[in-house]
């Protein structure tokens, strides 16, 4: 049995951080496991150009506690309107993706995509210059079922989209579902995936075990066993189209247990100990730094990091809140115990 595994500094390629005190208080808990991060563009409002984007970097780089190398990799908001020409701006700038919410499909997506053919004149312009592009796969049809509607994504959006733009890098953002991975994992080489600590972890139960708990509510929602052991079955598996993005999503905890609880896990606290224990559970710590550390940035041309970082097999109490600008933040797993610890 392992008790420590070095392995090089991870990325998370998918994480929101908010803005102002929000920030301040969130971003150390990243830059202490990881060496970058894909910041996402939903704040209010939403980041569409390429010079608030380099504002957003700022503020983030300024949050960074002294003495740590943490870059966050930026991306913009994509809307029906977002013109084609800002995309040679956003690459001179840095900018490395766009991401594509469907309009109304999760927290601050009112100025989503409506309809993703209004958006191919930008699509052809990012698969010109070499940009991301990011998909919240959910369709937002009500008349589909909320834990069907990543499947009816892949049916409806991915497989179209790939067909009229087979060369432009896309990455399904935190799969949920076994059609999903399989979808992923037949793909051509343009096609890649995140997947989150939580969805390795837990399904739909976690969310009614003992109660409503709105600290394990999340979009795209907690599904069935089925799906979270596909997902397993996929990040463990060794395959490059699959690595780390935590969607680690802060609210204060009074809006998380609001009569409309807040949709988003935080898990930036304990990311890389969540994961270990996740591939530890199926004997794939052998697995753990390719996900973490090389298929992200391989995927996105960006170099690996030359450093690491060291875990222990070791039980610890994560702590039930941390400061959040006026208000407090609850962790998930928050006054439990974690099996792994960041040295």
């Amino acid at each position: 049995m392992t008790d420590t595994l070095t392995i090089t500094r991870p990325d998370d390629w998918h994480l929101h951080v908010r803005d102002g005190a929000a920030l301040e208080a969130v971003v150390p808990h990243s830059a202490r496991q990881f060496g970058r991060a894909l910041i996402m563009p939903n704040l209010r409002p939403p980041v569409t150009t390429a010079a608030q984007a380099m504002a957003y970097r700022d503020r983030i780089r300024a949050a960074v506690p002294a003495g740590t190398a943490f870059e966050p990799v930026m991306s913009l908001y994509l809307t029906d309107k977002l013109p084609p020409e800002e995309i040679a701006l956003a690459a001179e700038a840095g900018v490395r993706a766009l991401k594509l919410y469907p309009a109304g499909a999760t927290t601050n997506s009112d100025a989503g995509v409506t309809d993703i053919r209004k958006t191919y004149k930008t699509l052809e312009a990012m698969q010109k210059h070499g940009l991301l592009l990011l998909v919240h796969g959910e369709v937002t049809d009500p008349a589909i079922d909320l834990f069907d509607r990543e499947a009816v994504f892949v049916d409806r959006v991915m497989i179209p989209l790939r067909r009229d733009f087979p060369e432009l890098k896309v990455v399904f953002e935190h799969l949920t579902t076994k059609e999903g991975a399989h979808y992923v994992r037949d793909a051509g080489r343009f096609t890649a995936a995140t997947i989150t600590a939580h969805h390795l972890l837990y399904n739909r139960n976690a969310i009614f075990t003992g109660g409503i708990r709105p600290h394990y509510y999340c979009l795209p929602v907690l599904k069935r066993e089925t799906h979270r052991v596909a997902l397993v079955e996929a990040a463990t598996s060794g395959s490059d189209r699959f690595f780390l993005g935590t969607d680690s999503a802060p609210h204060p905890a009074h809006l998380k247990e609001h009569a409309l609880g807040c949709a988003g896990c935080y898990t930036a606290l304990t990311a890389i100990e969540l994961y270990a224990e996740a591939f530890d559970s199926v004997n794939a710590l052998d697995k753990l730094e390719g996900f973490a550390s090389f298929h992200g940035p391989d995927f996105y041309s960006l170099p690996r990091h030359t450093d690491t970082i060291t875990l222990k097999r070791e039980s610890w109490t994560v702590p039930e809140t941390v400061p959040y600008g006026d208000a407090t933040l609850k962790p998930l797993r928050g006054g439990e115990t974690v099996n792994w610890k960041l040295l």
